[in-house]
């Protein structure tokens, strides 16, 4: 996978186009961190990779919030616990 920097991206935009098109994908760099990745798309292809972009996050933050979860109460929570945080988490949304 190739890195691109912002300042690449600012300052040479059609080269990063022309490596994005043979590429497929490239890394976004902000002082050599990655921050993005570029992922090329047509008019045909654009709602399923957006699609497949969102389930892939969705499975992410649902392997964080089980891990965190399993740091926070290691021997596993009851029934009782859990309907007690989903309420605690309901009654925050409602403020």
């Amino acid at each position: 996978m190739k890195f691109v920097t912002v300042r690449d991206l600012r300052g040479r935009p059609t080269k990063v186009w022309k490596d994005l098109k043979t590429e497929k994908e490239l890394v976004l760099t902000s002082n050599g961190r990655p921050m993005a990745i570029l992922t090329s798309v047509d008019e045909s292809s654009f709602e399923q990779r957006l699609q497949a972009l969102r389930r892939a996050r969705l499975g992410e933050t649902v392997s964080e919030i089980q891990r965190e979860a399993s740091r926070q109460h290691p021997k596993g929570m009851t029934l009782r616990q859990i309907n007690a945080v989903i309420a605690e988490v309901r009654k925050g949304r409602r403020r």
